[in-house]
C-alpha cells in the first residue's frame, strides 16, 4: 500500500504544477477580458476578483441576495473602495436578469453611479479604466430596466418613492418642465438601445451617462403649428442624478433626481464638476419613427390621389426634424415620383451625426402628390418654402434662412431646378399660342396659370443638388405602360376644373391636342415634350451653386449608360459646379454612401463659405472669423 500511494504521488507531480498557462487565441484573450453580465453568464474579472477578495463566490451562487447584503456591508466598512461599489453594480444586474426584480435592476443603477461619481472629493476614474465604460453601461441599462413599464414596451418616468433591496429606498424627483420642449410633451418613452434596426445603412450612437430613449412629442397648444412631422420622435436622454453618491449609500432613503435631457439641445451635463458627455442612439430614434410612420403608405397613394393630404388632414406639405432654430441653414430634401420624405432617411441620418455639420444645418421635408403636372407642385413648393422663410423670420433677422439648400432627386429634382431660374415666357411659350391675357378663363384660373408658368427664383436658396434627375426626360416616363398608369392618377379637383375650362374655352391656342389631352408629372417627364424641352433650356440663375449626383448600373464612363429610369445623358446638365457619377448604381442613389459623402462635402464647404461671409451656421469647433477677415 504504501508502494501504491508513493507511485501515486509520483505520477501527481509528474503531471504538472497546479497553476499553468497555455497559449489561446486574441480573440478569446479579448472577449475573456470584455465579459461582464452584459453580455456574458459570468460577471467581469474585475467582479470575480472582489467576491474571490471576500470569499462570497460560492456564496454568490448558491444564495445570491445575502452574498450582495454582505458584499454591501464590506462596502461601507471601506467606503473607500470602489471596486465593490463596481462588483455589487454588476452582480445586482446579474441578479435582476436572473430574478426579474426591478429593486435590483435600480440598486445596479445606483451602484454603478456612485462607482463613477462618488462625489467632488474623489479623484476621477482613469479614462483608460476598462470598468468605466461597463459600470456607464450598467447604469443605462439599469436605469432603463428599473423604470419599465410592466409589459417593458417603454419606459415610465414619474416622481415617487422606488424600493431597493437592503431595506432601503430612493426618492425620485421629476420636475415636470423635463418633459416639456419646444411646445411639446414628451411622453411615452421607448428605450431605443435594445432595438434591433434593419434597413439603415450606419447606425450612429453617442457613448455616455444616461438611458437613451425615444420620445413622442405631443403638442401643447393644438392650435399652435411647428411643423415637426406627425410621427417625429425625439431622441432624449433620462439620467437619475445622485449628489453625494458615495455618501448615500449607508442612508435609508437615498435622494435622487430624474432628468430628462434633448438630444438635440443637450449633449453633456456636469457631474461632480466636470463634463460628462450623454447617451444617446439618435439612429435608433430615426428609424423607430419611420418604422411606425403612414409615411410609406402615402408614396403609391401620392401618386395616384391627387388630393392626399387634404384626405390626411396634413395643413402644410413640409415636414421640420426638430423645431425651428435661428442661425441654422436649412436643407429641403424633395422626393422623387411615388416616393416619399422616408427615402431619405440614410442620409438625413449620417447628414444628422456629421459633427462638422451637426449644429449649422436643419433638415426639412417637402411632400406632394407625384403625379401631378410638375409646374403645379413646383409652383406649391416655391410659395411653401416662401411662406416658411416670411412665418419663421418676418423682420429678417435671421441670415442663415436667407442660405437655403435644397435637394431634389428624380422629378423632385425638376421641382428644385423650377425655384432657381427665371423663365420669362419659355413655359408659357411651350403651353399656348396666344399670351395668357388673351385665354377666355376665370380670373383665379389666370392666376394660377401664371403662377405655375411664369417663374422666378426664390431668392433665398443658395444651392440646389440635383439626383439622378431626368433633365431632358426619364425613358421610362415614355414608356406606354407608364402612361397607362398614370391614366389611373386623380388630378386635385381645382387642377381638373382648370385643365377643362382650358380646353372648352382655348382649343385653338393650346399647343397640345385636346383630344387626346394628357396632364401630370409622367407626360412632363416624357423626352421630348415640349415642357420638359422648355425647362431644360432655362438657365439655373447666377449665383446659385448647382451639383449633380448621377448613378449609372455599369462602370466608367458613363456615357451611354442610365440608372434604369434615367440615361446619364439627360442627367448631365452643363455649368454645374460639381458632377459626382456613382457607379454600379440604381435610380435611388439617395442612400449610396458616395452620394451621402458628396452632400456632406457640399454642405460643408457651403457652410463654411456662409460662417466666412454672414457669421452664422459656424461649428462650435470652429468659430467664427474675425470681423476684419470678412468678406465685403
Amino acid at each position: 500500500m504504501r508502494l501504491l500511494a508513493l507511485g501515486a504521488l509520483a505520477l501527481a507531480v509528474a503531471c504538472g504544477p497546479p497553476i499553468n498557462v497555455r497559449r489561446v487565441s486574441p480573440q478569446k484573450v479579448t472577449a475573456e477580458l470584455a465579459r461582464s453580465a452584459l453580455n456574458s453568464d459570468r460577471p467581469s474579472l474585475f467582479t470575480e476578483n472582489v467576491l474571490y477578495r471576500w470569499n462570497l463566490a460560492r456564496q454568490y451562487e448558491e444564495d445570491p441576495e445575502d452574498a450582495l447584503a454582505a458584499l454591501r456591508q464590506r462596502s461601507l466598512a471601506d467606503p473607500t473602495s470602489r471596486s465593490a461599489a463596481f462588483a455589487l453594480a454588476e452582480l445586482c444586474f446579474k441578479h435582476a436578469d436572473r430574478a426579474g426584480r426591478q429593486d435590483y435592476y435600480l440598486a445596479a443603477a445606483v451602484y454603478a453611479y456612485a462607482f463613477l461619481f462618488p462625489g467632488t472629493e474623489d479623484e476621477p476614474l482613469d479614462k483608460l479604466d476598462p470598468r468605466a465604460r461597463i459600470a456607464a453601461d450598467l447604469y443605462n441599462r439599469g436605469l432603463t430596466e428599473a423604470f419599465a413599464s410592466p409589459d417593458r414596451a417603454h419606459v415610465e418616468l414619474r416622481s415617487g418613492l422606488y424600493p431597493l433591496p437592503f431595506g432601503q429606498q430612493v426618492a425620485v424627483r421629476l420636475d415636470p418642465a423635463d418633459l416639456e420642449w419646444a411646445n411639446r410633451r414628451l411622453v411615452h418613452f421607448v428605450p431605443v438601445a435594445e432595438l434591433e434596426v434593419s434597413g439603415m445603412g450606419a447606425r450612429y450612437r453617442r457613448a455616455g451617462i444616461g438611458a437613451p430613449l425615444a420620445a413622442e412629442m405631443k403638442p401643447i397648444d393644438p392650435k399652435a403649428t411647428d411643423r415637426l412631422g406627425p410621427s417625429a420622435k425625439a431622441p432624449v436622454t433620462a439620467l437619475l442624478r445622485i449628489d453625494d453618491a458615495r455618501a448615500q449609500l449607508g442612508e435609508s432613503i437615498i435622494d435622487a433626481s430624474l432628468q430628462i435631457f434633448n438630444a438635440y439641445e443637450t449633449r453633456s451635463v456636469v457631474i461632480d464638476g466636470r463634463q460628462v458627455p450623454l447617451e444617446v442612439e439618435p439612429s435608433a430614434a430615426l428609424a423607430y419613427s419611420l418604422s411606425r410612420s403612414k409615411v410609406w403608405e402615402w408614396e403609391l397613394r401620392g401618386f395616384l390621389v391627387g388630393d392626399l393630404f387634404g384626405q390626411e388632414k396634413i395643413e402644410e406639405p413640409i415636414a421640420f426634424v426638430e423645431p425651428y432654430r435661428a442661425g441654422r441653414i436649412p436643407v429641403v430634401f424633395v422626393h422623387g415620383t411615388a416616393s416619399s420624405p422616408a427615402r431619405w432617411a440614410d442620409m438625413l441620418n449620417v447628414l444628422s451625426n456629421t459633427r462638422t455639420l451637426r449644429d449649422r444645418y436643419q433638415y426639412w421635408f417637402f411632400f406632394y402628390e407625384t403625379a401631378n403636372p410638375i409646374p403645379y407642385s413646383a409652383m406649391k413648393l416655391r410659395e411653401t418654402l416662401t411662406g416658411v422663410v416670411e412665418s419663421l423670420d418676418p423682420q429678417g433677422q435671421d441670415p442663415a434662412l436667407q442660405q437655403m439648400v435644397v435637394i431634389g432627386h428624380s422629378q423632385g429634382g425638376l421641382l428644385t431646378k423650377l425655384a432657381v431660374i427665371d423663365s420669362g415666357t419659355r413655359l408659357w411659350d411651350a403651353l399656348s399660342r396666344r399670351p395668357l391675357e388673351e385665354l377666355r378663363v376665370k380670373p383665379e384660373t389666370r392666376d394660377l396659370l401664371r403662377r405655375t408658368r411664369f417663374v422666378t427664383p426664390l431668392p433665398f436658396v443658395r444651392v440646389v443638388i440635383f439626383i439622378s434627375t431626368p433633365h431632358r426626360g426619364s425613358y421610362v416616363a415614355g414608356w406606354g405602360l407608364s402612361h397607362w398608369v398614370s391614366g389611373f392618377a386623380k388630378l386635385p379637383r381645382r387642377l381638373a376644373g382648370v385643365t377643362t375650362e382650358l380646353i372648352e374655352g382655348n382649343s385653338d391656342a393650346l399647343l397640345f391636342d385636346p383630344t387626346r389631352s394628357a396632364f401630370g408629372a409622367v407626360y412632363d417627364m416624357t423626352p421630348g415634350s415640349s415642357f420638359i424641352e422648355a425647362l431644360e433650356a432655362t438657365p439655373i440663375v447666377p449665383g446659385v451653386g448647382a451639383h449633380s449626383i448621377i448613378p449609372v448600373t455599369g462602370d466608367l464612363p458613363p456615357e451611354g449608360q442610365g440608372d434604369g429610369v434615367v440615361k446619364y445623358d439627360s442627367a448631365h446638365i452643363d455649368g454645374v459646379d460639381s458632377e459626382l457619377v456613382v457607379p454600379h448604381q440604381s435610380h435611388s442613389a439617395q442612400s449610396n454612401p458616395a452620394a451621402i459623402e458628396e452632400v456632406r462635402r457640399i454642405l460643408f464647404e457651403h457652410a463654411e463659405a456662409v460662417c466666412k461671409a454672414e457669421r452664422v451656421a459656424c461649428s462650435a469647433a470652429a468659430p467664427p472669423p474675425p470681423l476684419t477677415e470678412q468678406a465685403p
